[in-house]
């Protein structure tokens, strides 16, 4: 709201959505504005909303906008009708009234009923203590007998009485009965903890409640590193709420008033500039361009106002101007804590408080209040980015996002399917890949699990990673890229651009992605996903990833694999909580024939394991099931599905099969009958799986060991692959067979060395 040469005090009204915002004037007041720091401003806020009665918040407007929410305000509506009601309906000072004191001349009477009402507009409690005064004076005086105008008195003191009862039953005066009585005339801390802002700075119209709640236990806090700024994170439990509350303190809410003004300034500079369509298909050169046009912009009106700033602060400066103009403002914040996995802001947007999952603390609610306006900027932003469109006829729309080394996925649903408007639900993806180590480390798989991974897709096998949403689908998908030896030229299809190619294609992957169009849209200027992998047919010998099997292209994938036209490995992720469960949507509701399904060689499972007492969840592989070829209808019933590896919900341990430890899998003696030295022995097989397992663990220990988390990641998760493939090859043309007793040695003192030095 901006009040072009307004008065102090003026009043504006913003209806969005169904509420009604009230925004006072508060610019050059010399003063921070606070309800409860004074009388002055609390009378000016009451007389407002007599006069705007159905307003559901109030927003003081400076260099920082402070707001108080629908809570808050109800209180000083009361006040505000019942200052009303004696003024306007029992007409208190009217002269009528004012002849009922009787002590005197009627000025004092109106001096004292005008003093009690103006203090009840600047302070409830207050009033209500100087009529508990006033009544025991007067009551005193009757008592005496020595009034000679005893019956005006009389009447007088059931005014001040009724008066009493009205202000007694407001709902400040009921919050604060434990205090009230303790409570000293003048000193107002008596309302700090029922009149806290929201602050808003005026660059952006996102709400912060910045104050930490009473009776909430400190449960965790931490610092969000940013190159030019560190934001704390303070995570509290709340009696009677089942959600812990995120609390986070952004920069831009805790600048002086001098970099407020340097920001406002600049802002209203940069927003000048109307961005074109082709600068947001290139996010990271756009940012990169306003970034240093902040920097320089900032550092020509400090400057010019005489303001210092430290190469720090200008950075930090110039980084909260670019997400507050181009970027998403502070959901870009919540996006840079590598601890939260999704983000979700709901509708009405602006009467709803972001919610989060942290990794640790599951969902959440925060202290952040997005605003109408900012919904609608990040959508603009969204459409231009994505090229997708977000409106009535098309009321979804899925993409990523990428800010820096920041990837995500965002999805956001409007009217007609969300009735109340804008709504927002993003995913944030790590900020590295996932790699097989790292999952063992976090208990998600063990490591012979993580060896017969390996060993499969070395297989080049067709796979299909299931589970519910939130079960690490796409991570694990991710994590299995890696596995795939960097020279073998994969092709990654995708409608939102969730695996980490880049990451790969740095640390020298032969790897192509490919953005098709997404299921939820009929038309757009994008491929179909069908046309995607029949189009990657052409493209070569090549490992196929199809990041999500959602619709029709079900069918173009199975023929693709029927055919025999990829030699290398498949693999995908698909919705589904078990084996049978995808083989029912893959069937049934994507309508791929049954036969064709049989292309399937193995189906993982992941999903959310439940603690007792229901509050947290882990994620963890619970079932790898081998697709047999025997069957003809259902595979369930006539035991097409072999399980490999389960689950054992009270060791928290995925085991080995007896038809796997028998080696009574089909698809890994198919692995085995296309190598030398491995058809018909099964020991060597199984000694191969257990040795990459090995040698997964032993990176997870050194690690441990040596304080070293890097080494668990994808940069040095390939190196280490391909020395064990090196290794091994080297050990097979002495031996015959890469027997794990002369790899691991060899291996292990190529790791004890890379490790000390990476």
């Amino acid at each position: 709201m901006v009040f072009e040469g307004g008065k102090l005090y003026d009043v504006q009204i913003e209806r969005r959505e169904g509420e009604d915002i009230l925004y006072i004037n508060f610019l050059g007041a010399g003063f921070v504005p606070s309800i409860s720091d004074s009388g002055e401003v609390m009378g000016r806020v009451v007389d407002a909303l007599i006069e705007n009665p159905g307003v559901s918040r109030i927003v003081f407007v400076q260099q920082k906008n402070y707001n108080y929410p629908f809570s808050q305000i109800s209180l000083l509506a009361e006040v505000a009708r019942v200052y009303n009601y004696l003024l306007k309906q029992e007409n208190i000072l009217s002269p009528e009234r004012l002849e009922l004191g009787g002590i005197g001349d009627i000025s004092s009477v109106h001096g004292e009923l005008t003093y009690l009402v103006n203090l009840l507009r600047q302070d409830p409690v207050a009033c209500y203590l100087e009529l508990n005064a006033k009544l025991s004076f007067y009551g005193q005086r009757i008592r005496t007998g020595e009034e000679v105008y005893v019956e005006s008195l009389k009447a007088y003191v059931r005014l001040l009485d009724r008066i009493k009862s009205l202000v007694g039953k407001l709902g400040i005066i009921d919050r604060l009965k434990g205090i009230i009585e303790s409570y000293t005339p003048g000193d107002r801390s008596v309302y700090d903890d029922i009149f806290r802002a929201d602050i808003m700075p005026n660059f952006t119209f996102t709400r912060l409640v910045a104050q930490l709640p009473e009776n909430a236990e400190l449960i965790d806090q931490y610092k969000i590193k940013g190159e030019y700024e560190d934001i704390t994170v303070t995570v509290l439990e709340r009696e009677e709420d089942s959600k812990f509350l995120y609390h986070i303190m952004p920069s831009e809410y805790i600048l002086s008033e001098e970099h407020h003004m340097l920001l406002n300034l600049a802002r209203n500079v940069l927003i000048q500039h109307e961005p074109k369509a082709e600068e947001f298909t290139d996010p990271e050169r756009t940012r990169t361009l306003f970034f240093n046009v902040a920097r320089d912009l900032v550092s020509e009106l400090a400057q010019s106002k005489g303001i210092n700033l430290n190469f720090r602060e200008l950075n930090r400066l110039a980084t909260i101007l670019v997400r507050q103009t181009v970027g998403l403002g502070l959901i870009e914040v919540l996006l840079m804590d590598d601890k939260l996995q999704d983000v979700y802001l709901n509708s009405p947007i602006a009467q709803n408080p972001v919610f989060v999952r942290h990794q640790e603390w599951g969902e959440c609610s925060t202290n952040v209040i997005p605003s109408f306006e900012d919904a609608d900027s990040w959508a603009a932003k969204l459409r231009l980015q994505s090229g997708r469109p977000l409106d009535e006829a098309n009321p979804i729309l899925d993409s990523d996002l990428n800010i820096g080394n920041l990837r995500a996925r965002v999805s956001a649903i409007q009217k007609p399917l969300s009735p109340s408007g804008l709504a927002y639900a993003i995913r944030r993806h790590r900020d590295r890949p996932w790699t097989l180590p790292l999952f063992i480390n976090n208990k998600m798989i063990n490591s012979f699990s993580a060896g017969l991974l390996s060993f499969l897709i070395d297989g080049s096998r067709t796979l299909l990673i299931a589970g519910t949403r939130s079960s690490g689908k796409t991570s694990l998908l991710g994590s299995l890229m890696l596995e795939i030896m960097p020279r073998v030229r994969t092709l990654v299809l995708e409608d939102t651009l969730e695996l980490p190619v880049s990451a790969l294609r740095k640390i020298g992957y032969n790897i192509q992605s490919m953005k098709v169009r997404s299921a939820l849209l009929e038309t757009s200027n994008e491929i179909e996903a069908s046309e995607g992998i029949r189009a990657s047919l052409r493209l070569g010998d090549s490992a196929m990833i199809v990041g999500e099997v959602r619709s029709e292209e079900a069918k173009a994938l199975y023929e693709a694999m029927r055919v025999g036209a990829l030699a290398n490995v498949v693999a995908g992720t698909i919705h589904g909580a078990s084996p049978y469960g995808v083989f029912d949507r893959l069937v049934n509701d994507l309508k791929v024939p049954v036969t064709s399904f049989k292309a399937t060689d193995l189906v993982l499972v992941a999903n959310p394991i439940k603690t007792s007492d229901g509050l947290h969840s882990m994620k963890r592989v619970v079932q790898l099931t081998e697709v047999r070829k025997h069957w003809t209808h259902d595979p369930e019933e006539e035991n097409g599905f072999v399980d490999l590896l389960r689950y054992d919900v009270e060791k928290d341990e995925l085991e080995p099969t007896e038809e796997l430890i028998n080696g009574e899998s089909e698809v890994i003696k198919s692995i085995a009958g296309n190598v030398k030295g491995w058809a018909g022995n099964w020991d060597a097989v199984y000694d191969n799986i257990i040795l990459r397992g090995k040698i997964k663990q032993e990176v997870v220990d050194i690690a441990r060991k040596l304080g070293k988390p890097e080494i668990l990641e994808a940069k040095f998760n390939s190196m280490s692959n391909d020395v064990f493939h090196r290794i091994s090859e080297e050990v097979r043309e002495e031996v015959g067979l890469p027997d794990s007793e002369r790899v691991f040695p060899k291996w292990k003192e190529w790791l004890l060395k890379k490790a000390k030095d990476f």
